[in-house]
């Protein structure tokens, strides 16, 4: 884990940065879960969150409980991967996305206080 920083994570998966990558990948955050890696951009990840937001409202309405057996179909940001997922696993993956996009947030808010304090 030295080679990483991680951002979130939880009994699902986890978020993370890689300390020294390719330049192509800098930047992108790393979304592991179900033996699976995601590289996004910060502005792909919101879009993801999106996606988790519409699956599990659909989900919602369908069974108007939260039926832990029914399957549902997740889109990610690129048009060529998709994931079938369960209500159990969508919550895990909206807790994934959503700490992960609220620590960089938290990140980014601290760094500019940060930098105010310093100049000042």
């Amino acid at each position: 884990m030295d080679d990483i920083t991680v951002i979130y994570k939880n009994n699902f998966g986890l978020v993370f940065y890689w300390k020294r990558c390719a330049a192509k990948n800098y930047k992108k955050l790393n979304l592991v879960f179900n033996n699976t890696a995601l590289h996004l951009t910060e502005v792909e990840m919101l879009i993801f969150s999106g996606h988790i937001e519409t699956a599990l409202n659909k989900l919602i309405k369908i069974n108007n409980t939260s039926d832990q057996e029914h399957l549902m179909h997740l889109e990610t940001p690129t048009p060529q991967v998709s994931f079938i997922v369960n209500y159990e696993e969508l919550i895990c993956v909206q807790n994934l996305v959503e700490g992960a996009l609220f620590e960089l947030e938290l990140i980014t808010c601290l760094d500019y206080i940060h930098n105010q304090n310093k100049s000042s």
